[in-house]
């Protein structure tokens, strides 16, 4: 009821403020202000229900909390018919299943930036799309649309190819339908939904319809540079990535001293984290040999630092990333469910591999796809060290007997020699990666790999230590990969080792980490003795 309130009391002129705020473009701005004048705006947002929604969507969602905070009735409609239309990108199939996903996420993100859900009407596509109504209305449209404007209509928006469908072609005229069916006075979308809005002002008053106000945003830059989008995984990062998948990814985002266009980060800071700000200050954590915290007040303040090179892009990234964590906590919060996981598996489903093929007999790991890198697929187990002696073939080499909790012990060669006392390892227990391909190393099959966290200067190695209690054959895992079973064998050809490997260290407290999160067992963590920041090999 305050917020009601709160928006009866601002004036036409600061509802429209309100609205336009970071807005690119709107069309028939006179339109909005005479109606502002004498009632609150009916605006809708669209979103086609294919890929997962990503961060990128907090743009539309904060500017759907200052519509709300301007009075305006917002509708949310999940175009499920469109996501079929646009070159099929959602199997009809899979249609209803999406669009629980989708109202899922948004509802979750609009929970997570504190937008009354009561006061949004959220709709389907084919609650009225498949109307008779509406199915004239398509037909009476088609009539009189040419091949020409269609294609055109949707060149930023629909899927290009060299040969495209009719159902491509459909798109824009249903976009621009939906606004009469919807009773509203504006649409609200990005700046890529321009070409629409404009055929969608051109057709509607062939039809006997009015014409709308269309509202757009700018597109904001993914990670990369280039437009955010749920089919490139490096340029987005996703609702339900974790931690330490935000700080792999930040960590990659192009954010170039100095530079403040196409910057995916400085965009973020400006359409998402300020606006829900208010009036908090934006604070970035600095050491105080760094110059200390730095707090901004507005994100204007924020670019011109950054663009006189007196804020490191790595202080912004870090800043980023706590903020960034606090609105996705409560999403995957409400997706850690067996319900909504299972929702999960149902809307973006697993394609399977056929049996016979490249990957057959290799499993899915941990968290995902068969084709999926992460440590999941890694078969890593605590084992103890039988034995030790040195390979009679290779001064730097030694031959591990290891007891990895199974009937018979496996033996490993370890480039150990001279670098840790065999003393030392005799009867340690230690981290073993159990499922790479044997391999045999000077005439001797090594049938496991001993991890070691090593730096080069000066040259020090120290070998895993699993928590105490542990015992051969205990499983080892990186938080947030401990579902699931790890690979059969690795298969060596696709260098699944070779990939996850780099990410591994040690952190500043000795703790063994793969991107952020933790080694452990059922015990606890896995550590090392005393080096930090060290690769862990």
């Amino acid at each position: 009821m305050a917020a009601e309130n709160g928006a009866a009391a601002l004036s036409a002129d600061e509802k429209l403020t309100l609205i336009k705020r970071n807005l690119q473009e709107v069309l028939g701005e006179d339109k909005l202000q005479q109606i502002l004048k004498e009632r609150d705006v009916k605006v809708y947002w669209g979103t086609a229900t294919t890929g997962k929604p990503h961060i990128a969507y907090f743009v539309p969602m904060s500017k759907i909390a200052d519509f709300l905070k301007a009075g305006c009735e917002v509708t949310i409609l999940f175009a499920d018919l469109h996501a079929y239309l646009d070159n099929m990108k959602a199997p009809w199939e899979l249609l209803e299943q999406r669009v629980k996903y989708y109202e899922s996420a948004i509802k979750a993100m609009l929970r997570s930036i504190g937008v009354p859900l009561e006061k949004l009407k959220f709709i389907k596509g084919t609650e009225f799309q498949l109307s008779r109504e509406y199915t004239l209305d398509v037909y009476r449209l088609s009539s009189i649309v040419t091949e020409h404007d269609a294609k055109k209509a949707g060149a930023e928006v629909v899927k290009q190819v060299s040969h495209p469908l009719l159902s491509g072609l459909l798109y824009p005229g249903l976009q621009a339908l939906d606004e009469e069916y919807l009773k509203v006075d504006a649409q609200f979308g990005g700046v890529d939904q321009r070409k629409i809005f404009t055929f969608a002002e051109k057709y509607l008053p062939h039809l006997g319809f009015q014409k709308r106000i269309h509202l757009m945003n700018p597109m904001v830059p993914g990670l990369t540079g280039s437009k955010m989008s749920s089919s490139d995984e490096d340029s987005k990062i996703d609702l339900l990535d974790s931690p330490a998948q935000v700080k792999k990814k930040l960590k990659r985002a192009f954010c170039e001293p100095g530079n403040v266009e196409d910057n995916g980060v400085l965009s973020f800071c400006k359409h998402v984290l300020f606006p829900l700000r208010g009036s908090q200050d934006f604070v970035v954590n600095r050491a105080p040999e760094n110059g200390g915290d730095l707090k901004f007040g507005t994100y204007e303040a924020l670019e011109e630092t950054f663009a006189k090179q007196e804020l490191h892009p790595g202080d912004l990234k870090a800043a980023v990333e706590g903020y960034l964590n606090q609105l996705l906590a409560p999403i995957r919060a409400d997706f850690d469910t067996p319900e909504m996981k299972k929702l999960v598996s149902k809307a973006y489903p697993v394609e399977k591999k056929k049996p016979g093929g490249a990957n057959s007999g290799v499993g899915a790991g941990a968290g995902g796809a068969e084709n999926e890198i992460n440590p999941g697929r890694l078969d890593l187990r605590v084992g103890k060290i039988l034995s030790v002696e040195k390979h009679p073939e290779a001064d730097s080499l030694y031959v591990e007997t290891v007891d990895l909790g199974e009937e018979s012990p496996r033996t490993v060669i370890s480039g150990l020699a001279g670098l840790v006392p065999m003393e030392e390892l005799q009867d340690r227990l230690g981290v073993f990666v159990c499922n790479l391909k044997p391999v045999k190393m000077r005439g001797i099959p090594s049938c496991a790999m001993l991890m070691c966290a090593s730096v080069d200067e000066p040259r020090a190695v120290e070998p895993l230590n699993p928590p105490e209690g542990s015992a051969p054959g205990d499983r080892v895992f990186v938080e947030g990969y401990d579902s699931g079973s790890p690979d059969a064998e690795l298969n060596p050809k696709k260098k699944i080792f070779e990939k996850i490997q780099p990410d591994f260290r040690t952190s500043a407290d000795c703790v063994a980490e793969w991107q952020g999160s933790p080694m452990m067992t059922k015990l606890g963590n896995i550590t090392c003795a005393s080096l930090k920041g060290a690769p862990i090999k």
